[in-house]
């Protein structure tokens, strides 16, 4: 599980809780403090930066504590009340640059919250590892650049549309034409070539933990198979990540195994019938 933002190291700490065995859960990547700006996207939790050296000195702080991926808030986003605005990029891509350079330093990639063009645009040209949701909202509705896109395939660079398990409510909600533009712009850079893995945005509303076939289904919305979407939830996902052990039935691998009854490469609904979890080995189902 890839924890994008706690507070106070929250996250950090159940992972160590988990890896030493005192509590049974998966293995987690934490990326403590997210990197945002003044007043920015989840300012609550304590990552309120401007300039350069305060962008370093986080991110060193980040290190310090043995994250294992450092997040930048590139837009705003929408559960920041009085926040800037879900299209409006929270930092210029020199800014960006900071953060990638000093995370290099420290061997850690980058997750870059972006839902705005013009911050998704600065992400890529910052060279980020992954963007999340990438939605590419501006102003006025959406716009997705060319050209952009084609720099996203270039430099190998991960997007997660991080889909809601509640993806279909969250359409409704928001208007079936509307959604169906910013669907159809993750289906588009599908069909060119972007690397895309899977993730679910949980913790924010409507957005919950135990419902991840729903958000896989979503990629059945974009025309991925049932044999396609499989294996982006296992070991592309784990690549993309960093994880080398991991996702396949590999000798050596750490024994991450799920047990279902049916068959999901036919159905993804097989996926619901769950009768055994092992996390390294340990069974905890």
């Amino acid at each position: 599980m890839r924890d994008l933002g706690d507070r106070n190291g929250l996250a950090v700490r159940l992972r160590d809780t988990i890896a030493a065995g005192r509590l049974p859960g998966p293995r987690i990547l934490a990326a403590g403090t997210p990197v945002t700006g003044p007043g920015g996207h989840c300012w609550f939790l304590g990552g309120e930066v401007s300039g350069a050296d305060a962008i370093r000195d986080l991110v060193r702080r980040n290190a310090e504590l043995s994250v294992d991926v450092i997040k930048v808030m590139a837009t705003g986003g929408g559960i920041t009340k009085e926040g800037p605005p879900i299209w409006s990029a929270q930092f210029t891509a020199e800014e960006l640059r900071v953060v990638v350079a000093e995370a290099a330093r420290a061997g850690l990639s980058v997750a870059a919250h972006a839902h705005g063009t013009e911050g998704i645009r600065a992400a890529v040209e910052a060279g980020v590892t992954t963007i999340e949701h990438c939605t590419w909202i501006d102003q006025d509705g959406f716009q997705l650049i060319d050209d952009v896109v084609d720099e996203i395939v270039a430099k190998g660079i991960h997007v997660c549309p991080a889909a809601s398990p509640d993806w279909r409510g969250f359409a409704q909600r928001f208007g079936t034409e509307r959604a169906e533009t910013m669907f159809d712009g993750v289906r588009s850079m599908r069909e060119r070539g972007v690397s895309l893995i899977t993730g679910t945005d949980a913790g924010v509303s409507r957005a919950v933990f135990d419902d991840f076939v729903s958000s896989l289904e979503f990629f059945t919305h974009l025309g991925c198979t049932p044999p396609e979407i499989l294996d982006l939830a296992t070991w592309h996902t784990a690549e993309a990540l960093g994880l080398t052990d991991t996702g396949t039935l590999t000798p050596g691998h750490r024994a991450d195994l799920l047990v279902v009854g049916g068959d999901p490469l036919r159905d993804l609904q097989a996926l619901r019938d769950v009768r055994l979890v092992m996390a390294a080995g340990r069974v905890h189902r």
